[in-house]
């Protein structure tokens, strides 16, 4: 069965992408100007709009991405079509109860999660029919699972179980105990990103092993080995954010260790595949293998970044600085939002073979979008570095001038944010008709 609704939540994904890094620019505009819009919204509802924006691209599209790839690559029967339409109707109704909750002020949660608590239950309720119609379509009739059916499966499980455990902050026993709260919040935050990781990393190798034709790409020893650090990484890597609890320290290198670990697992896995790709499979994919090699870049910049904070010398300097921020910019957007492009353009192909990923429009995105983030990047490195310099070496400035000491850094960041939203429009837009018109259309290829 074909299953259109796969494109509704690829679709909603790069809709949601381009208002996320809108919110981003319109949350920049106030670091240079406070009083923009700040009647109608102001920078602490403008940020978790962006943020929550921006995790639901991720989400999004990682769980469209799935769905399109079991039934309409694999061609196996999805179990339920209304369970898929269900869940998709369920993050619509979610998604505008978080927008309303947000305008209005009705906030509450942690990081990442700062709408109305009872906002989670439908959330826990779509990723429930997520579960179900994943298992019920593969257990069974697949054997020998790849390693990326591994990772998906794995994402979805442990997704329902860390945004669970991100709500334990309600119960007395956690709330009333500040330890215990703060260490189950970064516990919550840092596995609910590494249940992301698995859906994207997944997709990563499932794009290699088919842009490629070589499914040995998801059957290999190494996919494996990556799999399973990335699963010990889910479920201890957040130990290396918890630098202000008082644990262990040897709690925390091994989880940074872990860390670094998988991503070096990473970059090797896309380097290997780059390298031995055949020219005429490069041209063929052209954009959905440039992103792909992209992502490696970022993933090879964010390893330094983060081996270099991972000593805690260097970490008590940067942490609560832009250089947090600029970590959290080349992983969300330099490594998933990169991988995640890859597999929206490798799902246009599929949807029309003919079209043309190197027409002028596109080119000019990519380099536009590439261009900006790096200098977006770099900038916030910058100011980051500035702003410790001010809290550790320097006395007597306040932290009104020190904000002022930096107005030319946030103009760059926020001139080349416009650089990213701009370079990501010229290719989300193209990709969104595209995905319109066969949504549109009777059958998909």
């Amino acid at each position: 069965m074909k299953n259109k609704t796969a494109l509704l939540f690829v679709i909603t994904a790069l809709l949601a992408l381009l208002l996320g890094i809108l919110f981003g620019v319109l949350a920049g505009l106030q670091y240079l100007l406070p009083d923009f819009v700040k009647e109608i919204l102001s920078f602490d509802r403008l940020r978790p709009f962006h943020v929550t924006t921006v995790i639901s691209w991720i989400i999004l599209c990682a769980t469209g991405g799935i769905y399109f790839y079991i039934s309409n690559s694999e061609k196996l029967q999805i179990f339920s079509k209304k369970l898929t339409q269900t869940h998709f109707v369920i993050f619509i109704a979610t998604g505008i109860g978080i927008y309303i909750s947000y305008f209005t002020g009705n906030m509450g949660g942690k990081e990442y999660l700062e709408f109305a608590p009872m906002l989670i239950l439908p959330i826990l309720i779509g990723w429930l029919l997520f579960g179900i119609n994943y298992f019920k379509t593969l257990v069974g009739k697949v054997a020998n699972w790849p390693v990326y059916y591994w990772m998906w499966g794995t994402g979805i499980i442990f997704m329902m179980y860390h945004l669970s455990e991100a709500y334990f902050w309600l119960l007395p026993y956690f709330r009333e105990n500040f330890i215990k709260n703060l260490a189950i919040q970064w516990k919550a935050g840092g596995s609910f990103v590494g249940a992301w990781n698995m859906l994207v990393y997944g997709t990563a190798i499932f794009l290699m092993a088919k842009i490629k034709g070589d499914d040995t790409i998801g059957r290999q020893q190494e996919s494996f080995f990556f799999y399973f650090l990335g699963l010990t990484n889910l479920m201890f890597g957040w130990a290396h954010h918890v630098y202000i609890i008082p644990t262990e320290p040897w709690v925390r290198y091994v989880a940074y260790g872990i860390s670094m670990t998988e991503w070096i697992i990473l970059f090797h896995i896309i380097y290997t595949w780059r390298k031995t790709l055949p020219t005429a499979t490069k041209i063929k994919y052209f954009l959905p293998y440039k992103f792909l090699v992209t992502a490696d870049i970022w993933i090879f910049l964010n390893l330094i970044l983060a081996l270099l904070f991972s000593i805690p010398a260097i970490n008590l300097f940067t942490h609560g600085t832009h250089i947090t921020v600029a970590h959290s910019m080349g992983t969300t957007i330099g490594i998933n939002t990169t991988i995640l492009l890859a597999s929206v353009l490798f799902i246009v192909s599929k949807v029309n073979p003919n079209f043309n990923f190197q027409r002028n429009q596109l080119q000019w995105g990519y380099k536009i979008f590439n261009v900006s983030l790096l200098v977006f990047w770099i900038s916030l490195l910058l100011a980051g570095i500035k702003k410790s310099n001010w809290m550790y070496f320097t006395k007597g400035i306040s932290f009104s001038k020190m904000q002022e000491s930096l107005h030319w850094y946030y103009c760059v960041f926020l001139l080349f944010g416009i650089g990213i939203f701009i370079g990501l429009s010229l290719i989300v837009i193209p990709a969104i008709k595209q995905l319109a018109k066969a949504y549109q259309a009777k059958e998909i290829l």
